[in-house]
């Protein structure tokens, strides 16, 4: 007979049930409950009394109702070990994203999330901005005090970076001494502006290493967009151009 599950006589379903349905259910068919009971909010309602459709209680064997109740541990099993596996591939997800050296995501994430800004602009015609930034004195830092000073310079740039914006907005390192902002639903003018203040804020706030204040200088340029047909290769080639651009008017170039 195909096994198929009854809840109050004559609907045909297949129903979960909390726990004190479930120890009912498991009463009538087996006489036990299971070792591990399901969860009360993972369960539906359902009728006190169960029973297998086409198959008289008399002929409900022992082996059966086994059967029955093993099926049931298994299918709660397997929903407890599918949620720890959601919650490990979020993690793993997450530890992909995550810059290695610093507390801000990587370039793959960062390409990642300008792609679907620029997504949102082009159906929604709305216009964000990209700004470029790039560390001027980690040669110097490196050559004079070592790398372990250029990293600890490189993790007050991205902290003054990620604290200093909205939550719509998004901070990444782009490689090396380099990182990228995106400025949700700002138009250029205002992201030259944030892009100068965060400059600032920078050049404001030295190093301190074993003893040294360590000034750190970054050049930025700032890039707006609207989707477009744009790409985010385009977007970070243009931010960057505006960012050289830049820094050679400031070298009197």
């Amino acid at each position: 007979h195909g096994l198929l599950w009854k809840a109050s006589g004559s609907r045909m379903k297949i129903a979960e049930t909390r726990q004190a349905a479930y120890t009912s259910a498991a009463r009538r068919v087996g006489g036990r409950t299971a070792s591990s009971p399901m969860a009360p909010e993972s369960v539906t309602e359902a009728s006190d009394t169960v029973s297998i459709l086409g198959i008289p209680d008399a002929e409900l064997t022992p082996k059966v109702r086994g059967a029955i109740m093993g099926l049931l541990e298994e299918v709660q099993r397997l929903r407890q070990e599918l949620g720890q596996t959601e919650k490990r591939i979020a993690y793993l997800e997450e530890l992909a994203d995550q810059d290695t050296l610093l507390p801000v995501i990587n370039r793959r994430a960062f390409v990642r999330e300008l792609s679907r800004m620029l997504s949102f602009g082009e159906r929604y015609g709305v216009m964000s901005s990209m700004l470029y930034f790039d560390v001027d004195s980690m040669k110097q830092i490196n050559d004079t005090h070592g790398h372990a000073a250029g990293d600890a310079a490189l993790s007050r740039v991205a902290r003054v970076l990620a604290e200093s914006i909205r939550e719509s907005d998004v901070v990444g390192r782009l490689g090396g001494d380099e990182f990228g902002v995106i400025l949700a639903q700002s138009e250029l003018p205002v992201a030259q502006e944030k892009a100068e203040s965060l400059a600032a804020q920078i050049a404001d706030a030295p190093l301190e290493w074993k003893g040294e204040q360590l000034a750190i200088h970054v050049s930025y340029g700032a890039y707006a967009f609207a989707g477009d047909g744009a790409s985010a290769d385009s977007v970070l080639d243009e931010a960057d151009k505006a960012m050289y651009e830049r820094k050679r008017a400031a070298a009197g170039g």
